[in-house]
């Protein structure tokens, strides 16, 4: 069955390259960005975790961290790792998951058999602090991911969490938000002191109201 959102997040106990985890201690109190890669030393994924390495402190500043997972062994992570670093000028300081028998790619149906049977495809997903799945992408296997725009779902499922708002198409942060249509002009001439822009009467848009 496949992990829907708002669905908890499965915990599991996994040997990593910064030793044996479970998952949801892990975790802690932190939103956590859980992604695959299809195989050790391949090209595409040594840029995705040389990149990933390089938004530690972005991440962190939203209160997230990354781990990784892929089907090939400890030992070949840690070798893999040094091609990373020496390649990409990035510190790999994020676990990666050895998945040997396939047990969390299975739990969180990241291999697709008509994609390709032996490895997982580039599945992300961005788990809150709750545990709970808040958001999920996948990429074939060929394709890279483009990990900026991880960080502006989280960017805008913290910011809609706090306020009773939407993020429109290209939003970035900082940028006008879309106040919720459940939102009556009454309440929202209280909880918008910036004022709002009426376009529609379902769309109404205000400063960002964090900024």
């Amino acid at each position: 069955m496949s992990l829907l959102l708002g669905d908890t997040a499965p915990d599991f106990e996994a040997e990593t390259t910064q030793g044996k985890i479970s998952f949801h201690d892990w975790a802690g109190d932190d939103w956590v960005v859980f992604f695959s890669h299809p195989a050790d030393f391949t090209p595409v994924c040594t840029t995705e975790l040389g990149y990933t390495a390089k938004l530690k402190d972005e991440l962190a500043a939203r209160g997230a961290k990354a781990l990784v997972v892929s089907v090939d062994s400890v030992e070949d992570h840690n070798a893999w790792i040094k091609d990373i670093e020496e390649t990409q000028g990035a510190n790999v300081d994020f676990p990666i998951i050895a998945d040997t028998e396939k047990k969390v790619a299975t739990l969180y149906n990241m291999i697709h058999p008509k994609a390709d049977p032996k490895v997982t495809v580039r599945a992300v997903y961005v788990i809150d602090p709750n545990k709970k799945i808040r958001a999920s992408i996948i990429y074939p296997p060929s394709a890279g991911r483009n990990f900026n725009e991880i960080l502006r779902l989280i960017d805008s499922m913290q910011l809609t969490d706090g306020y009773k708002v939407a993020t429109p198409v290209n939003w970035e942060n900082g940028e006008d938000v879309i106040i919720v249509p459940s939102v009556s002009n009454e309440d929202a001439d209280k909880m918008f002191p910036k004022g709002y822009t009426t376009v529609k009467p379902y769309l109404r848009t205000t400063p960002q109201p964090d900024k």
